[in-house]
């Protein structure tokens, strides 16, 4: 729960409970933004429906911005703030695999359990090869350990990869969005005709 948590603000004992009602907030979002909906978020890699690029994007955004103001501010210290560590032939690979699977089944993860809260069948089958991956992943992991545990690189960021300045970062990656935002109206403009 960031910083509160730790620093006495909000007691720890609410922890689970916030996070249940972070979770439930964040699936009613995604249902009523129509992400519960296969067509739609495949529709990025057609080329016909970018809502989920530019929410996604935006998201980054906006959490990039808000922590480096709350660090600015003295809200929030970005230097105490956890990396996670980067495989990076594991994060590759799985990205890969998780590319795959979004392409064939029209969900990632999160998107998949709230379509299964409305009941979607196609869903139901997704989370469960789901599972039946994490199960195989699990019980052979000491064959995918050397893999998943290789080419260790650290607690590094993108700005760290790059070696450029947070806030030269922030401009650059709000540019970056600007432009693919711009790019992927172009591109649904002209694939809309062939898919409607």
């Amino acid at each position: 729960m960031g910083p509160l948590i730790p620093n006495g603000i909000i007691p720890a004992d609410w922890d689970s409970i916030i996070a249940i009602l972070i979770g439930l907030v964040f699936g009613f979002v995604l249902e009523a933004s129509g992400f519960s909906s296969s067509r739609k978020l495949a529709g990025v890699f057609y080329g016909y429906d970018f809502a989920v690029l530019k929410v996604f994007f935006t998201a980054a955004l906006v959490a990039l911005i808000g922590l480096y103001y709350m660090d600015y501010l003295g809200y929030a210290d970005i230097n105490l703030m956890y990396v996670h560590p980067t495989y990076l032939w594991g994060a590759i690979i799985g990205g890969a695999i998780m590319g795959v699977g979004f392409v064939a089944g029209g969900f990632c993860p999160g998107t998949s359990i709230c379509a299964v809260a409305i009941g979607k069948v196609d869903a139901i089958v997704y989370v469960i090869g789901i599972m039946i991956g994490v199960l195989i992943f699990s019980e052979l992991f000491f064959l995918f350990q050397p893999l998943y545990e290789g080419s260790f690189m650290g607690n590094i960021t993108l700005m760290d990869s790059f070696g450029i300045n947070p806030y030269w970062f922030i401009f650059i990656f709000t540019i970056l969005a600007i432009g693919i935002f711009a790019l992927s109206d172009k591109i649904r403009s002209k694939v809309k005709k062939v898919f409607y």
